[in-house]
């Protein structure tokens, strides 16, 4: 087609030349050879090998994973025994009761002629079993229905020593005087407190409770202040403890069957809490009440010294965990131990650390099997007593 002077439109010219390169690339591409489809209908063996690598046999000791068939019935022993079977922290839970088998099988050895403690005087730390038993657990498993647990362990003198905070003491006692309530996690705290209700978790206890225990324990400060006074009595948080054990006189309390069996419990922090709150308001009416910690530090790490072999249990952490753990430090580290919370190591506490680092610190023996359960403790530990030392006081009893 051509313009009014004879020329080509400038845009055909273009489209022209378009199609020329079009046409020689074509030719190009039919030059380059084709890569022909896999029509072997074969897997690749690369493929294969990533996917279906195979593996290196494993020990032929090695369980298998097997859960509890219910096709057999319903028996809780049988159940729990095939935890260990289960994986996760059903497995941990059936180490734990086989560590702390360990330990009661330990207790039950004799002491020999020369382990004998028969030059210690004072009964609450005297060398009496063959495993010296520590446990340790933290206030709040006192106000929930694990003080009641706790309460069999030390009415039957299946521990030698406790280690706690001050609310694991006065809430024990507290409960002798008036109960605490189950009530609900999402309760509102604003509420609460117009009402004069403390809410622990999702327990309710009045703050009345409290009041009640101020009138119980005030006039045994009187008579233990008069005491240090007139017979140079040094008290310490373990010796309060006890006095309170005594002169609480309730069968369900965790603290009379200490006092009773002669078993030792321990508090360092003992001032903080409501007790520490009694003691303060004491100060005002009658100052001069001394309570030494040093004398309390002597005896549980005499204890550890002492102990032929030795098993922690510890609920929680924080400083009953510690107090415990440093304490078997002074005779290299504990034989056996259990641990039980929901704390993570990754922040560095204390608390969520694993048995492993307590072996770092000389805290838990090298050989040691101790176990941690990841788990919250007013389910676990009931049924870890029962799977443990209930079991094995039964069955003792009826032999």
């Amino acid at each position: 087609m051509e313009c009014k002077n004879g020329k080509v439109p400038e845009n055909n010219v273009l489209a022209s030349k378009n199609t020329e390169y079009e046409l020689a690339n074509s030719q190009e591409i039919d030059k380059v050879p084709v890569k022909e489809e896999n029509v072997s209908n074969q897997v690749p063996e690369t493929l294969i090998n990533n996917v279906l690598k195979h593996s290196v046999p494993l020990p032929s000791t090695a369980p298998t994973v097997k859960g509890y068939d219910f096709n057999q019935g319903i028996n809780y022993s049988e159940i729990f025994e095939s935890y260990k079977f289960s994986g996760f922290q059903a497995t941990n839970f059936g180490l734990a009761a086989e560590e702390i088998l360990r330990m009661i099988e330990a207790r039950k050895i004799p002491l020999e002629k020369d382990q004998e403690d028969n030059l210690e005087e004072d009964e609450f730390i005297k060398r009496r079993q063959g495993c010296t038993i520590f446990l340790g657990y933290t206030s709040n498993m006192a106000s929930s229905g694990v003080r009641e647990t706790i309460r069999y362990l030390a009415e039957h003198r299946m521990i030698d020593c406790i280690v706690t905070t001050a609310g694991g003491v006065e809430e024990d006692f507290i409960k002798c005087l008036a109960p605490t309530y189950v009530g609900d996690f999402h309760l509102d705290g604003k509420i609460l407190r117009d009402k004069g209700i403390n809410r622990i978790g999702n327990l309710l206890v009045p703050n009345n409770n409290y009041c009640l225990f101020e009138d119980w324990v005030t006039p045994i400060l009187d008579k233990m202040l008069d005491e240090q006074k007139q017979d140079g009595i040094l008290w310490t948080p373990s010796k309060v403890i006890a006095r309170l054990g005594e002169e609480i006189n309730n069968k369900d309390s965790i603290y009379y069957w200490c006092a009773k069996n002669k078993i030792p419990v321990f508090s360092p922090a003992l001032t903080d809490g409501s007790l520490g709150d009694m003691m303060y308001f004491h100060s005002f009416k009658n100052p001069g009440l001394v309570i030494d910690i040093v004398s309390d530090l002597r005896r549980i790490n005499t204890i550890a010294m002492k102990a032929v072999r030795s098993g922690m249990i510890i609920i929680g952490g924080g400083v009953v965990k510690h107090h415990i753990c440093n304490a078997n430090l002074m005779r290299n580290g504990a034989d056996f131990g259990v641990f039980l919370n929901t704390a993570q190591e990754f922040d560095g506490s204390d608390s969520g650390a694993r048995p492993d680092e307590a072996v770092s610190w000389g805290k838990l023996k090298k050989e040691s099997k101790a176990v941690k359960i990841y788990a919250e403790a007013s389910l676990i530990f009931p049924l870890l007593v029962a799977e443990t030392f209930v079991r094995h006081f039964v069955s003792n009893k009826t032999v």
